[in-house]
């Protein structure tokens, strides 16, 4: 068991599915997580229920991940409040299918937006802490859709292939300041995302999960 005590996560999408499942993770660990929504009050509320009916810590958190000036006043307003964020788990994400040739610009438009510039407005805004902090992880969730594209998907491929591009580039900014460690893990999995939640930081530039390799990493601590 890794421990988080003492830490402060911030999960983007967490009220249900994969998010929720490593806000319940990181909390049994120890750490402080802030379970961020867009919509389902209910279903984030319900996660923060189960995390506290296992003894864990945290609170839940409206914001739009698209708007750039509310996830500003979001990553203040946490800091403010904790005083760090220490981990940032980029889960929140849509989809909006359909062939290119029928596609609206909204459904494309909409899906960039919340997929790919909300990582990026997340990123920004708490690069600046975790410089400050000389400490942070920040984990994103891409898919295998994003290298190998999908039919139908156009908008999803196209936002998870700039979470890719997203993450190597901010990797290199941030690996060259001390204790900061940007990864990688495939949307569609479940485990690996937690795994790479819990255990990034063995000090790679970039770190990255898909199914097939998360056991890599099982061992290795998120924080030493």
């Amino acid at each position: 068991m890794v421990d988080l005590s003492g830490k402060v996560a911030l999960i983007t999408g967490a009220g249900r599915g994969i998010g929720a499942a490593v806000a319940k993770e990181l909390a049994k660990n120890g750490a402080t997580v802030i379970i961020n929504y867009g919509g389902n009050e209910e279903a984030a509320a319900n996660t923060l229920k189960s995390i506290k009916d296992a003894c864990g810590n945290g609170e839940i958190y409206k914001c739009d991940v698209a708007d750039f000036k509310a996830v500003e006043d979001m990553i203040k307003d946490i800091t403010n409040r904790y005083g760090r964020i220490d981990i940032l788990v980029n889960n929140a994400g849509i989809t909006k299918d359909g062939l290119i040739m029928r596609m609206s610009e909204e459904d494309f438009d909409s899906v960039i937006n919340v997929n790919l510039k909300g990582t990026f407005n997340t990123i920004r805004h708490v690069s600046r802490q975790m410089l400050k902090q000389k400490e942070g992880r920040i984990v994103n969730m891409s898919s295998v859709v994003g290298i190998a594209g999908n039919a139908g998907q156009v908008n999803y491929a196209a936002s998870k292939a700039g979470v890719i591009g997203i993450t190597k580039s901010a990797a290199k900014e941030l690996a060259s300041k001390e204790g900061i460690m940007c990864g990688i893990s495939s949307g569609t999995n479940v485990a690996a995302a937690i795994k790479l939640a819990r255990v990034l930081g063995e000090g790679k530039t970039v770190v990255t999960v898909l199914p097939d390799t998360a056991e890599r990493y099982f061992s290795t601590p998120l924080f030493d």
